[in-house]
């Protein structure tokens, strides 16, 4: 870039290169009193004991039932327990389906509700999670609507069960109040793209969050754990601190890492900053294989025509620790457990290639694994 000031003005690169070294230099001088002298005094520079960190929690390791859809209720607990799992999520609706929680009659029979949940105590499963995804802003009113009634009986039993999460979608709306399908965008340009984002967000997705935190808020539920999923306006953490800002502090995440990995996000940064935002609220266990031949040519939003062949894009999903390999996983925990999530790893198999109880029970090895070297110590 040329210099179009005059000699006396510097270029943006000799401005760089003159003022990066600046803050070493300081820090060095001000690490250097002119004395000579440390201007610590000597006997606090003696050793003083080590602080002892608080012992790790022993986070519950659960799955998400849709995997169990063709078993009965009982059936799927006795999977369960001998996997020896210790939580579980369940499905009440929307894309997840109800196959084990019968909402209606539960919300009617306050004694059916408590002796549903007591199948579970009875085997030491936590029931910690309730989940209804769907789209709450769906362009066609009546679809949305359904959406919407599905999680607003969610609410109702989550408060009777005395469940703390609701895990859920965002929604995404059309592009425009005359659209029949959601439409989702990602970039603001050509300009009528950035119109019909700022539509969406200001005219659909925060209104519609914002009247329905008031219901949430009325039944005492303090976390609804979005996942961050593409195809819905909350795909990232920046658009998932975007909605939290707008609409209040019971929304967070529901951290499903399989769908960040391929975002290029950092696994640990991401619970780190979550965490840090007090919006860290459910964690979904899941893999993902980026494919190396096929990302180098086509990047990675080439997925298939045909759902069924996955493996021919350039990415898809894999039980723990078929994308990456134990060692990440064992970061993944420990950042879980550094930053002391209260919440469960709860395993959702999506894996094409170990289908069904299968894919749980190889997840659950990797993360029982790992959870156990950890609480012994070996970092």
């Amino acid at each position: 870039m040329s210099n179009k000031n005059g000699s006396k003005s510097l270029s943006r690169r000799k401005f760089l290169a003159a003022t990066g070294s600046l803050p070493a230099v300081a820090s060095l001088m001000a690490a250097a009193p002119a004395s000579g002298k440390s201007p610590v005094p000597a006997d606090a520079m003696a050793a003083a004991p080590a602080a002892v960190p608080p012992p790790m929690r022993k986070i519950p390791i659960g799955v998400f039932d849709p995997v169990y859809n063709n078993l009965s209720l009982d059936e799927m607990l006795d999977k369960i327990s001998a996997l020896g799992l210790e939580a579980v999520e369940i499905g009440t609706g929307g894309y997840p389906g109800a196959s084990h929680c019968p909402v209606e009659e539960l919300l009617a029979s306050n004694a059916k509700a408590q002796a549903w949940k007591k199948k579970f105590t009875d085997r030491n499963i936590q029931v910690a999670t309730l989940s209804c995804h769907g789209n709450p802003v769906y362009p066609d009113t009546k679809i949305a609507q359904d959406y919407d009634r599905i999680f607003r009986k969610t609410v109702l039993l989550a408060e009777r069960l005395e469940v703390p999460v609701i895990v859920c979608f965002s929604g995404c709306p059309g592009g425009s109040a005359e659209d029949t399908v959601p439409s989702w965008i990602t970039y603001r340009w050509p300009p009528e793209h950035d119109k019909a984002l700022n539509w969406q967000w200001n005219e659909k997705l925060i209104p519609y969050w914002k009247e329905t935190i008031k219901f949430v808020r009325q039944h005492g539920m303090k976390k609804i754990a979005l996942e961050m999923h593409p195809n819905f306006m909350v795909y990232n953490p920046k658009t998932l601190m975007k909605l939290r800002d707008a609409v209040g502090e019971e929304i967070g995440a529901n951290c499903d890492l399989s769908h960040l990995f391929w975002q290029g996000c950092e696994p640990v940064e991401v619970i780190h900053f979550l965490a840090k935002n007090n919006c860290l609220f459910h964690a979904h266990m899941k893999d993902t294989v980026i494919v190396p031949e096929e990302k180098a040519k086509f990047g990675v939003l080439n997925f298939p025509e045909d759902p069924a062949k996955a493996t021919e894009g350039s990415v898809y999903f894999r039980a723990v620790g078929y994308g990456h390999g134990a060692q990440l996983w064992k970061r993944v925990m420990k950042a879980y457990m550094d930053v002391g999530f209260d919440g469960i790893m709860s395993i959702e198999n999506e894996d094409s290639m170990l289908t069904g109880e299968v894919g749980v029970e190889r997840s659950a090895y990797v993360l029982k694994n790992v959870r156990q070297e950890l609480l012994e110590g070996k970092v």
